[in-house]
C-alpha cells in the first residue's frame, strides 16, 4: 500500500481560478487542471525568485518533492500556452496557514 501524501503549504490563495484564450483553437475547447500547490510552486520559485531548497522549506516539503511539483506545473502552464487550451486551477492536496480565508482544502473539490 502506498504511502499517503504529505500536505503541502500554501500561504497565498488563488486570486483567479482559472484562464482561458481569446480565441479557441479549431479543435475545440480542452482544459487542463493546476494543483493550487503546482501554482504556489510557480509562485515561489519563479515570481519571488526563491531558490527551491527555501520554497521546498516554505511548502513543507522535501527539495526533490517541490522540484517535481514544480516541473509538472511548468508543463502544465507551458502546454495551456502553446497549445491553446483553458487553464484551471483547483484541487490538490494543501493547507493554507490559520490565519488565512480558508485553512484547509482537499481533494479535487471545485475552484478555490
Amino acid at each position: 500500500m502506498p504511502r499517503p501524501r504529505k500536505r503541502r503549504f500554501v500561504q497565498v490563495p488563488p486570486l483567479v481560478n482559472g484562464f482561458q484564450p481569446n480565441r479557441l483553437p479549431p479543435w475545440g475547447r480542452e482544459e487542463l487542471i493546476l494543483p493550487v500547490e503546482g501554482l504556489e510552486a510557480i509562485r515561489l520559485n519563479d515570481f519571488e525568485g526563491l531558490d527551491q531548497e527555501t520554497a521546498a522549506d516554505r511548502m513543507g516539503v522535501s527539495r526533490p518533492t517541490f522540484g517535481r511539483i514544480l516541473s509538472e506545473a511548468r508543463r502544465i502552464v507551458a502546454e495551456v500556452l502553446v497549445m491553446g487550451k483553458v487553464l484551471r486551477i483547483e484541487g490538490g492536496d494543501f493547507e493554507m496557514p490559520p490565519n488565512s480565508r480558508r485553512r484547509r482544502r482537499r481533494g479535487r473539490g471545485g475552484p478555490f
